[in-house]
């Protein structure tokens, strides 16, 4: 069976709390029980198959605020990202809004999730030099009123002014673990 692995540190020093206490999932909405686990201190989500995308979200609202973690795809194979300012799609698995996209030929993008359901910004050749698809990188996520940036280990990738009326401001942050029916797929994520 061939996985899809990430890892992901989130930093608690720029938030007001942690997200990820390292223990369990406490303070998470877990829609899929069997896809997620906590072991070694990282959340893993396990996708053998499955044909949706899953999300585990927080279970806190965030509006404004400066998102820092470290992620890895294991083998750099994949695609997944961190959703933010996302709210969930009744009767679905899914989330809409934000996310910070990880893998293939999105990486440093971003991405409006189950809402516009397209890219809003493709990251720049040139912001993406340094990216080691298969070691760690580093996302610093922000979101103040109508601007968003993504900086990618140290480089941004997106300078974002959102301009259409009625999109959320606020919203949960949510990890993804893709859809992949052709294989299995795991995602780790790691609290520092």
């Amino acid at each position: 069976m061939k996985y899809f692995t990430l890892l992901l540190l989130l930093s608690p020093a720029l938030l007001a709390e942690s997200l990820f206490n390292g223990k369990n999932l406490d303070g998470w909405v877990v829609d899929t029980a069997e896809l997620w686990q906590v072991r070694d201190g990282m959340i893993i989500g396990k996708s053998p198959g499955i044909k949706y995308n899953e999300f585990l979200r927080t279970k806190r609202v965030f509006g404004d605020f400066v998102l820092r973690l470290k992620f890895r795809l294991v083998n750099g194979e994949g695609n997944s990202g961190v959703q933010f300012r996302s709210w969930p799609v009744p009767e679905s698995h899914e989330v809409a809004g934000f996310q910070a996209d990880i893998g293939q030929q999105y990486w440093g993008c971003l991405y409006d999730e189950s809402r516009r359901r397209r890219v809003l910004v493709q990251a720049r050749p040139q912001s993406l030099a340094g990216l080691d698809k298969k070691g760690w990188n580093e996302y610093v996520i922000s979101a103040h009123g109508n601007h968003i940036t993504l900086d990618l280990n140290g480089k941004r990738t997106v300078d974002y002014e959102e301009k259409e009326p009625g999109i959320f401001k606020d919203g949960l942050i949510a990890l993804q673990n893709p859809r992949r029916p052709a294989h299995g797929s795991a995602v780790q994520r790691h609290h520092d």
